[in-house]
């Protein structure tokens, strides 16, 4: 039997974390790759949020990166309306309650939030072409993933989301890699930038 495999995507803007769906969306299989059988999404990222998304063939992946007890590190770069102050970063470092499933109130866990250069040379102060207001670009790391967390938190300090990319997970990064490319990764390798120990068990 041939051991598990491990894959990471660049998914890109408008494309579902899903290989089948009931709705006309684009979906992972358009990709273009040729995925083994068994290959399915580990977490999610919405249809309009793009970046790193990892697949496997290991179910056991789920609940060893997502329901253990040692949390695991998310970082996202995401560009936001206006320009966001000081006080708005410590905001979002130290905690904003935020609308949950079910109708109830969560306040986030402390997380590193810092204002940043966007990619490919695009400045903090770059315009929104859409709608002509001034947006920053934040690096934003989490510990937790409740549902659109991250849009959720910035709208609640008077920032909406304009773009939404994952860049890694732990030591498991996006790097070069392009919008809509495939990477595979030893077994060995990627459970060790995910942190992720006694994986044989």
């Amino acid at each position: 039997m041939k051991g598990h495999r491990y894959f990471i995507i660049n998914k890109p803007r408008d494309m579902v974390s899903q290989f089948i769906s009931s709705h006309e969306v684009r979906k992972l299989g358009e990709l273009g790759f040729e995925f083994p059988e068994g290959t399915h999404p580990i977490g999610r990222l919405d249809k309009d949020s793009e970046g790193l998304l990892i697949l496997t063939t290991n179910k056991k992946v789920t609940r060893l990166l997502f329901q253990g007890e040692i949390p695991h590190k998310r970082t996202y770069l995401v560009r936001v309306k206006y320009i966001v102050s000081q006080e708005s970063l410590a905001q979002l470092r130290t905690g904003i309650s935020i609308r949950v499933h079910g109708g109830e109130y969560y306040t986030t866990t402390p997380c590193e939030a810092e204002i940043v250069q966007g990619p490919e040379g695009l400045c903090a102060n770059q315009y929104n072409a859409n709608d002509y207001v001034p947006c920053t670009w934040l690096l934003i790391t989490l510990t937790e993933g409740k549902f659109h967390q991250i849009r959720k938190m910035v709208k609640e300090i008077k920032h909406p989301c304009v773009d939404l990319i994952r860049v890694n997970i732990e030591e498991l990064e996006l790097g070069e890699l392009a919008v809509g490319g495939v990477r595979e990764i030893g077994e060995e390798d990627f459970f060790e930038k995910l942190k992720i120990g006694n994986w044989r068990a």
